[in-house]
């Protein structure tokens, strides 16, 4: 019980240091095309034309190939091929993608940013083009599947030149170094990344699974990947503007107000209870006639029947003559006109 609590008490403390975590850095460094940078570029350009000239031209580096293919590596030292087998696995494009996108995921969800995650995919969109173009394009098979000794093995319906582990440790492991926010952790994550993609390559070799100038290439084409990465961070940063955009309307539509549609109201005729007046028990109505009016009020009247007596004279709209008045009294003759003789 007591180891339980001393461990959610460190835990408590690991995370409120990460809380304490700025949202969004105030700086990002982000690489430019230096001048430095263009001649780097310039230069591991010119290394992988070399070495594609030198492949195809069956030079002395394809003798070589040869030689350390005839030489067995994994037969000199078989000590250390199971080793070697898992060793292989930090150049595969799935495994390592899996592992640098959940750290780089992470630092995007702490620092408010998607920086990471979009360079990491712009980078292994560039690997796939061009190292995927170079493989079914030159075509080579592999030191298993090598038909003539001596040749270059070119056009041959292989994928195997440059290696695409090399290039892909390159890229992958570099993308760390070139995402580092400060100077010093840029150089120690681009020496470990420049050692773990030597090894990987190197692996390859000694297993028989490539020639050695597949491994030479390889290095060049992930070297020039993140070389050329900073001639697409303002691409990254449209992307990255138009996403947070994309998100603020989805959740400004999310909680915009629905209005709901109103149900008509029916009108409240309130009826007042007996004994209270005509006009305080009637529902409001429209303006009519006196004679309707005097009706209605007669029939709202708090007695039910009304004597004789009691009912307000009805007034013709015209002058009418008394009823009667034409005719004479009983037992007298009728007055006859007088004329003249």
């Amino acid at each position: 019980m007591r180891t339980e609590r001393n461990l959610t008490r460190r835990l408590d403390r690991v995370f409120a240091r990460l809380d304490r975590e700025p949202e969004r850095p105030a700086h990002i460094d982000v690489p430019v095309m230096s001048r430095h940078r263009v001649v780097l570029f310039s230069a591991t350009l010119a290394f992988y034309l070399a070495i594609v000239w030198a492949v195809v031209t069956t030079s002395w580096l394809v003798r070589l190939d040869w030689q350390v293919m005839f030489f067995r590596p994994y037969q000199q030292w078989p000590q250390i091929h199971a080793f070697l087998d898992y060793y292989v696995v930090l150049g595969q494009r799935g495994p390592t993608a899996v592992m640098v996108a959940a750290w780089l995921g992470w630092r995007s969800w702490r620092q408010h940013t998607l920086r990471p995650l979009l360079t990491l995919a712009t980078s292994l969109l560039l690997l796939n083009i061009t190292v995927g173009a170079a493989k079914y394009g030159m075509g080579r098979l592999g030191p298993h599947y090598a038909t003539v000794i001596g040749s270059n093995e070119m056009v041959r319906g292989g994928d195997i030149f440059p290696s695409g582990h090399t290039a892909n440790a390159v890229v992958t492991w570099g993308i760390l170094a070139y995402l580092a926010s400060t100077p010093r952790a840029r150089r120690w994550l681009s020496a470990v990344s420049a050692i773990t993609s030597l090894g990987v390559g190197l692996t390859t070799v000694y297993l028989g699974t490539h020639w050695l100038s597949d491994v030479l290439l390889g290095w060049a084409a992930g070297l020039l990947i993140l070389l050329a990465l900073p001639w697409f961070e303002s691409l990254i940063a449209r992307t990255e503007t138009s996403l947070f955009d994309l998100r603020d309307r989805w959740r400004a539509r999310r909680t915009r107000p629905v209005s709901e549609p109103v149900a008509p109201v029916a009108p409240v005729v309130l009826t007042g209870p007996r004994g209270t007046s005509a006009e305080q028990s009637a529902p409001a109505r429209e303006p009519v006639s006196s004679t309707r009016a005097s009706r209605g009020l007669a029939h709202l009247s708090p007695s039910p029947h009304t004597a004789r007596s009691e009912r307000s004279p009805v007034t013709p709209a015209g002058p009418r003559r008394p009823p009667g008045a034409d005719r004479a009294p009983r037992g007298a003759s009728p007055a006859r006109p007088l004329t003249g003789g």
